[in-house]
């Protein structure tokens, strides 16, 4: 006899997505996400203006998740939501509405870490999807964090390595606001690097200790050399951007892959998986195919719906939580810093 389908519903609201998904065991059934373009006009999140357009999105993402997966909230086993890291205003509404959800259809409520996520999302099955075996080294690159992960099984892992400062999707997002670009500017700095030289304009990589990473130097340094260069022509950054796109981003990736290699040396694991919004980058794409072929890596690479923040990535883990009858209770909170 086979065993009854576990139904899972997810909601994702960390940041400025708003996003809910149902997961049939490990398979995804839906995955609906609601982006708010509010924050474009003022080059970055603004934490108040998130909270509100969460708690007016997640009740319509809520009801198109369920009809995308054809089923009724009754047939639902838990509800799986992000506890954080994140924005607090924005955590509090998922958090919020997750629990009064359970609480009302009596099943039970699973808190998700949404870095844990991040990694675990290489787990949702699909086909021609490729899982990766434990252990395996994860790196996590997004808007606020940057970490090495040593993921020894679904719920053991050990931060090898993280930023000090800035997050590596900043530094993308900062330098492109420098350049003049919208926000968010990551996406136009891979875009326009694909047609430039990265090597036109070396910039430094600031020297931090083992397996941890330092943005700061870097940004500060890409922002001071436009400022020179824009004194004395005027068009420089016209003239030269798509040389400036590919050198930022071939020193950024330069910096990840060399922390990448230094762990794979120190923990002698091959096995490689990335995550986060920053994963969706061409540039650390390649990079990683080019170390599967020459250095005999294997490497994870997700599909882009789950590099950016979504609700999936939670339901998988609400899953694994759900097998192991890792609930949690109706006292639960929010929690803006949550480490893995």
């Amino acid at each position: 006899m086979d065993a009854k389908p576990i139904y899972i519903l997810a909601i994702e609201s960390s940041c400025d997505d708003t996003s809910a998904a149902v997961l049939c065991d490990k398979k995804r059934l839906s995955n609906v996400v609601a982006t708010q373009k509010i924050h474009e006009e003022y080059g970055g999140v603004v934490p108040e203006l998130a909270s509100r357009a969460h708690q007016q999105n997640i009740v319509p993402v809520v009801h198109q998740a369920l009809a995308q997966a054809n089923i009724d909230k009754k047939q639902l086993s838990a509800i799986a939501f992000t506890r954080g890291p994140g924005l607090m205003g924005s955590l509090l509404v998922g958090t919020s509405f997750a629990k009064s959800l359970s609480l009302g259809l009596n099943i039970p409520l699973i808190e998700v870490n949404h870095m844990q996520a991040h990694i675990l999302a290489h787990f949702i099955e699909e086909e021609n999807s490729k899982i990766p075996s434990f252990p395996f080294l994860a790196m996590t690159i997004s808007g606020g964090h940057t970490q090495i992960v040593l993921v020894e099984d679904y719920f053991k892992m050990q931060v090898l390595g993280k930023t000090l400062d800035d997050a590596v999707g900043e530094a993308f997002d900062k330098s492109a606001k420098i350049l003049g670009f919208p926000y968010p500017g990551g996406p136009l700095i891979d875009k326009y690097a694909q047609f430039g030289n990265p090597e036109a304009f070396p910039f430094p990589k600031s020297k931090v200790g083992d397996l941890d990473f330092s943005f700061s130097g870097l940004k500060t340094s890409i922002l001071y050399f436009i400022q020179k260069q824009v004194k004395e022509n005027p068009n420089f950054i016209a003239e030269n951007r798509d040389d400036i796109c590919a050198s930022i981003q071939f020193t950024i990736v330069n910096i990840l892959m060399s922390k990448l290699k230094k762990a794979v040396k120190q923990t002698g694991i091959k096995r490689i998986a990335i995550g986060g919004g920053v994963a969706a980058n061409s540039g650390i794409r390649k990079a990683l195919e080019d170390a599967e072929k020459n250095l005999g890596w294997t490497t994870y690479i997700p599909k882009f719906e789950y590099c950016t923040d979504n609700a999936a990535m939670i339901g998988i883990v609400g899953y694994l939580k759900y097998k192991e009858e890792l609930f949690s209770e109706q006292s639960v909170t929010a929690k803006a810093r949550y480490l893995i």
